[in-house]
C-alpha cells in the first residue's frame, strides 16, 4: 500500500506544482486586463469585456492555484498552539482536520457540478443524470443530439453577455484537484504519524 500511496502523492504533487507555477502568471494577466480597462476608459471608449474577464481570470487564479497553495502549506492556519507542537502531533491534528476539509471540498465540488449543469440548461437538482444523458446523446448522435439535451445555455446578465459555463468548468477542475491534493496531504500525515515520509 505504501508504494501506491507514494506513487499517488508523487503524481498529484507533480501535476499540481506544475499547474500552480503556470497559474501564478495569472496575476500578470489580471493586471494587464485591468490596465487595459483603465487605459480604454481614459483614452478610448470603455471596453465592455474587461471587468468580467478580470473576474473570470481571478476565479481561475484562485481556484486552480489552490491545490499548489495547499501543497506548500501556505493556506491560512491558526498557529497559536500549532507552531509549538512536534511534527507527529501536527500530523495527528492535520489528519483529523483534513477529513473535514475533504467533506467541505466534496460539497463544493457537488455544488460546482450542479451549477455547471444549470449553466448548460439543466434546471433540476440532479446533475449526474443530466451528464449521463448528455454523454449518451453525444456518443450516439453527435454534437447535434447533445445540443438537444442541453437547454438554454446561461449567459451573464451584463452588456457583454459572455457564456458562464467556462468559469464553472474551471471551478469543477479546481475543486477536483484540491480534493486530490488534500487526500495526498492526508497520506503524508498518516506516513508522518507512522514515522515515515512520503
Amino acid at each position: 500500500m505504501l508504494k501506491v500511496a507514494r506513487a499517488y502523492v508523487r503524481v498529484v504533487d507533480s501535476f499540481n506544482r506544475r499547474l500552480g507555477k503556470v497559474v501564478m502568471w495569472g496575476l500578470f494577466v489580471m493586471a494587464g486586463i485591468l490596465l487595459w480597462s483603465s487605459v480604454s476608459k481614459t483614452f478610448f471608449s470603455p471596453s465592455l469585456w474587461t471587468l468580467e474577464v478580470a473576474q473570470f481570470a481571478m476565479v481561475a487564479y484562485y481556484v486552480l492555484g489552490g491545490p499548489y497553495s495547499i501543497q506548500l502549506g501556505s493556506n491560512v492556519r491558526m498557529d497559536l498552539f500549532y507552531a509549538d507542537w512536534s511534527l507527529k502531533k501536527k500530523a495527528w491534528f492535520d489528519a483529523f482536520t483534513v477529513l473535514l476539509l475533504l467533506f467541505y471540498l466534496g460539497v463544493l465540488l457537488y455544488g460546482a457540478l450542479n451549477s455547471f449543469a444549470y449553466s448548460l440548461g439543466h434546471f433540476t437538482q440532479e446533475p449526474f443524470s443530466f451528464y449521463r444523458d448528455l454523454v449518451v446523446a453525444f456518443v450516439t448522435g453527435g454534437p447535434d443530439a447533445a445540443n438537444e439535451v442541453m437547454g438554454f445555455v446561461e449567459r451573464s446578465p451584463t452588456a457583454w453577455r459572455p457564456y458562464v459555463w467556462p468559469v464553472k468548468l474551471i471551478m469543477i477542475i479546481g475543486f477536483f484537484l484540491m480534493l486530490l491534493q488534500v487526500f495526498a496531504e492526508f497520506l503524508k500525515d498518516i506516513a508522518r504519524i507512522k514515522g515515515e515520509t512520503i
